[in-house]
C-alpha cells in the first residue's frame, strides 16, 4: 500500500497542469500521478492519426504558466505532446508518475479520511491499492478504450481496409488510394485536407454539415510581441486577448446568431461558391449549439477547390464491397473507409466510487462548481470547457485544490465536502452539460451528475463567470463543509441528490 497526500488520475495536460500547481502552492505534499498507458500526454499520445491538431489556439490550451513560443499558434498534436513533455521534465514531475496503472475504483472512509485507490496493470493481471487525503481526477471524459460505434450498415462486407482515427495504424499506406472519412467533426476535417496530398482522391461523408471556421495557424499580434517583449508578458497578453474574443465570439452566437451564421456562411460561400456550401457547409442548427470547426488557413476548403477532396452529404443506405452506398443511390468508391464517428464519453475515467461503502450514483448528484459532487468528499474532477480551451479552466480547477487543501490545513480539518442545504433540495435539475446539442454529449448526458439553477450548483462553461466562482468566491459558502473524520458509530449514509 502507498499512501500520498494527493494522488492525481491522468498524466495529460490536466494531470500535469495540477502537479505543477501542487508542487507551486502546496509545496509540502506528497503527490502521485496514476497514468493508465506507459507514456505522459494522454489525448496528444493517443491520437496518431494524420494531421492531428488542436483546434484550439496554444494561447489559450497552454498552461497559464508556461509560456507558449512556437510560431504557429494553432499547434499539430506531436509539438503539443513534446510541450507536455517538457513540463513535466522541466518540473520533475515524470518521477512522480507510475505508469501503467489504470484506475478502476476508489473507496472513501470517513474513519480514516482516506480514499483507497484500486489500480490494474494493462492486461489486468497485476492490481495495486493507493491511499490519498484527497483524490484529483485528471482522466479526460472520453474511452481510451472503446470509441463510439456508429453501427454502420454492412461495414463487415467492405473489401478494404477500415480505421478508426483512434488507433490509427502506424504503416497505413493511403498513397494514391480512394478515402472515403465518414464524419463531419472535428477529427474529419482534419484528416481530410491531411490525407488528400498523398491520397489519390479523399471524400468525407457527412450526415448533416457543420459549421466551419478558418484561422490562420499563426498569431502575428503573437509573434510580433514576443520580438520586443519577454515571453512570459507576450505571452500573458496574447492569452488574455485570445480569452476575450472567444468570449465575444460566443457570446454574439448566443445573442446574434443568424449574424454569426452569415459571417461563417460568407467566408465558405467566398471559398466555394454559394451552391456548394448550400448543400454540403449549411448546418440546421445554430452556431456553438454545436461544437466549430477550425480549419486552419482555409485547408480543408483548398483541397475540395483542388479536386483533391469532396464532400458526400447524406443518409448512408449500407457499406458495400465496392464502398459507401448512399440513399440517394449514389457510391462513394472507395479503397479506405475512415470512420471519424466519434467517442463513448465516460464519467472519471469509467471508474467505480463508494462513500462509506456506498455505491456513488453520480446521476444522483449535483455538481458544486463543476468540480465537486454533492456527498463525495475530498476529491475534484477536471473537465474543460466545450466552447473554450480546455486547459483555461483545468488551470482554474487546479488553483482551486491548492485552496482547498491549504484551508484544511489552516482549520485542522481533514475532511471536505459539498452538502445539498434544505434550500437547494427543490432546485431544478438540468444536464451536466446545457444547451449543448452535440451527439456524443447528449448520448451519455444521462450518465453525468446534474446541475441547479443558482451557484454554486453549476456547471457554467463559462471561464469569465467560473474566474468569479472558482477563483474569487470564499470557501466557507454554507455548501462546503470542512469536518473532522467520522468514527464509523457515527457514519450515516450519504444521500448524493
Amino acid at each position: 500500500m502507498n499512501h500520498f497526500d494527493v494522488a492525481i488520475v491522468g498524466a495529460g495536460l490536466s494531470g500535469i497542469g495540477t502537479a505543477y500547481h501542487l508542487q507551486e502552492r502546496c509545496p509540502g505534499k506528497t503527490y502521485v500521478i496514476l497514468e493508465a498507458r506507459d507514456r505522459i500526454g494522454g489525448t496528444w499520445d493517443l491520437f496518431r492519426y494524420p494531421g492531428i491538431r488542436s483546434d484550439s489556439d496554444m494561447h489559450t490550451l497552454g498552461f497559464s504558466f508556461k509560456p507558449w513560443v512556437e510560431a504557429k499558434s494553432i499547434a499539430d498534436g506531436p509539438s503539443i505532446l513534446k510541450y507536455v513533455q517538457d513540463t513535466a521534465e522541466e518540473n520533475r514531475i515524470r518521477q512522480n508518475i507510475r505508469f501503467g496503472r489504470k484506475v478502476t475504483r476508489a473507496d472513501w472512509s470517513s474513519e480514516d479520511a482516506t480514499w483507497t485507490v484500486t489500480t490494474q496493470s494493462a492486461d489486468g493481471a497485476d492490481e495495486e491499492r493507493f491511499t490519498c487525503n484527497f483524490l484529483s481526477m485528471c482522466a479526460g471524459y472520453y474511452s481510451y478504450e472503446q470509441p463510439f460505434d456508429a453501427k454502420l450498415p454492412e461495414i463487415d462486407s467492405f473489401g478494404g481496409q477500415v480505421v478508426h482515427p483512434q488507433f490509427w495504424p502506424e504503416a497505413l499506406d493511403y498513397s494514391g488510394k480512394r478515402v472515403v472519412v465518414i464524419g463531419s467533426g472535428a477529427t474529419a476535417m482534419t484528416l481530410v485536407p491531411s490525407m488528400a496530398d498523398t491520397a489519390g482522391h479523399v471524400t468525407m461523408v457527412q450526415r448533416s454539415p457543420t459549421y466551419v471556421a478558418s484561422r490562420p495557424w499563426e498569431d502575428k499580434i503573437a509573434n510580433t510581441l514576443r520580438k520586443w517583449l519577454p515571453d512570459r508578458w507576450a505571452y500573458a497578453i496574447t492569452r488574455l486577448k485570445n480569452v476575450q474574443m472567444q468570449r465575444f465570439i460566443y457570446n454574439r452566437t448566443r445573442t446574434n446568431p443568424e449574424k454569426v451564421r452569415e459571417a461563417l456562411l460568407g467566408v465558405a460561400r467566398k471559398k466555394l461558391g454559394e451552391d456548394y456550401v448550400a448543400e454540403h457547409f449549411t448546418p440546421r442548427y445554430d452556431p456553438w449549439d454545436q461544437r466549430l470547426c477550425l480549419i486552419p488557413d482555409g485547408d480543408l476548403f483548398k483541397s475540395i477547390n483542388d479536386g483533391k477532396a469532396s464532400v458526400e452529404t447524406g443518409n448512408i443506405e449500407r457499406i458495400t464491397p465496392e464502398g459507401v452506398l448512399m440513399e440517394s443511390g449514389e457510391l462513394v468508391p472507395a479503397d479506405i473507409i475512415v470512420t471519424a464517428t466519434g467517442l463513448n464519453l465516460v464519467v472519471l475515467g469509467g471508474a467505480e466510487f463508494s462513500v462509506d461503502g456506498q455505491t456513488v450514483n453520480f446521476p444522483e448528484t449535483f455538481t458544486y462548481k463543476g468540480m465537486m459532487y454533492s456527498g463525495v468528499p475530498n476529491m475534484v474532477q477536471t473537465f474543460g470547457y466545450i466552447n473554450a480551451s480546455w486547459t483555461l479552466r483545468a488551470d482554474l480547477t487546479a488553483e482551486y485544490i491548492c485552496r482547498l487543501i491549504n484551508r484544511m490545513d489552516e482549520l485542522d480539518k481533514p475532511v471536505v465536502v459539498p452538502e445539498l442545504t434544505e434550500a437547494d433540495r427543490n432546485m431544478t435539475a438540468r444536464p451536466w452539460i446545457d444547451d449543448f446539442s452535440a451527439g456524443y454529449m447528449q448520448r451519455v448526458m444521462h450518465l453525468f451528475p446534474k446541475q441547479g439553477d443558482h451557484a454554486p450548483w453549476l456547471n457554467t462553461q463559462d471561464f469569465a463567470a467560473d474566474k468569479k466562482m472558482v477563483r474569487r468566491a470564499p470557501l466557507e459558502d454554507g455548501r462546503l463543509t470542512f469536518a473532522d473524520r467520522q468514527p464509523a458509530s457515527e457514519q450515516k449514509a450519504v444521500s448524493a441528490g
